[in-house]
């Protein structure tokens, strides 16, 4: 394991006022966010849309990685540069999203256990050939009746924890994501407590795993209410007791946490993460990991359509400089103004 360019790596991913792209969505899961625009999910459509996203001009400034599925990684771009490269000839750092996604867990009804350890060493060290630096993965954690339960918040702490391990073996920075899910009518106080016993968990078992907290991110939810809950808190409270959970639970070694979005709204996503800048510097940099958040008004704009595809790099970046300025606490709906007045 090679320590200094794992630090080196993931502090370069949480550089202030950067975050990551997450363009990881599954086969399946774009062909969703396609039905949305009526757009067929073919590889070509998908390999065009990710070209749209890496080679929008100036992004680098807002965006310091981008997590890729693995089509995504062996794809090439129209000149036939493979996109990882046109990532890194920009200065921003490919990732590899590696896991085989949420099963259901065996007598445990409603909870879920992530899949993909088994061939992981190998399958790293072949997308790090391919040049990705950094990976992730992706555990689940949802709130209900009598659930989460011991069991399954341990079951996926310790698969993130094993995982964590091979990647840094293979010299790739762990992105650990144990996502408390927002469907349901919990209010945030249960979506706290829940929180902070994963995330003491998690850091539990990759001490255990030893893994070195120096070269690891965190992907967490932010603390939030679920979507069906009579109350949503405001930005400010949701960023109180975010980071309240995060100073509790997450050791200072951490280099960054960068947020999920989890199924925020992309204003919303940039709101919660600006109040929770504006509370002052924290033992770590507090950044951004989004997909749809960044990425939905970018499909709106596109359309599947080539005479749109300024239009769609607009929107990212638009979004990307948002949530830029979010990270140093200096968002203002203005700027969202500013962007309609300008379209």
């Amino acid at each position: 394991m090679k320590l200094d360019e794992l630090v080196a790596t993931a502090h370069a991913l949480v550089a202030p006022g950067k975050g990551i792209l997450a363009a990881d969505e599954s086969t399946g899961t774009i062909k969703k966010r396609f039905d949305t625009i009526q757009l067929a999910s073919t590889e070509e459509t998908r390999r065009a849309y990710r070209e749209l996203l890496f080679t929008t001009a100036g992004v680098e400034q807002f965006i310091s990685g981008v997590i890729l599925y693995d089509e995504t990684m062996r794809q090439q771009a129209r000149d036939g540069t493979p996109l990882p490269q046109v990532l890194a000839r920009q200065g921003i750092i490919p990732g590899i999203k590696v896991d085989k996604g949420a099963k259901d867990l065996p007598f445990f009804p409603g909870e879920k256990i992530t899949e993909g350890l088994d061939g992981l060493r190998e399958r790293l060290a072949d997308y790090r050939s391919l040049g990705a630096r950094f990976a992730k993965w992706r555990a689940v954690i949802d709130i209900g009746p009598a659930i989460p339960t011991a069991s399954g918040i341990h079951a996926n702490a310790h698969a993130l924890a094993r995982y964590a391990a091979l990647c840094q073996e293979q010299d790739l920075v762990p992105i650990v994501e144990p996502e408390v899910l927002m469907d349901g009518d919990h209010g945030i106080e249960r979506c706290a407590e829940v929180t902070e016993a994963v995330l003491r968990a998690v850091f539990e078992e990759l001490y255990q795993a030893r893994v070195a907290l120096e070269g690891t991110l965190l992907k967490p939810n932010m603390v939030i209410a679920g979507k069906k809950s009579a109350h949503q808190a405001g930005a400010e409270e949701v960023a109180e007791a975010t980071l309240r959970v995060l100073r509790r639970a997450v050791p200072a070694a951490v280099p960054g946490i960068v947020f999920l979005s989890g199924g925020q709204s992309p204003v919303q996503a940039t709101e919660n993460l600006n109040a929770m800048n504006r509370l002052g510097p924290q033992p770590w940099e507090l950044s951004f990991s989004y997909g749809r958040a960044l990425q939905e008004p970018v499909l709106q704009a596109w359309q599947g359509r080539e005479t749109q595809v300024a239009d769609a790099q607009r929107a990212y970046y638009h979004r990307a400089a948002c949530n830029g300025a979010a990270r140093f606490g200096r968002y203002t709906p203005e700027q969202e103004e500013a962007a309609v007045r300008h379209a």
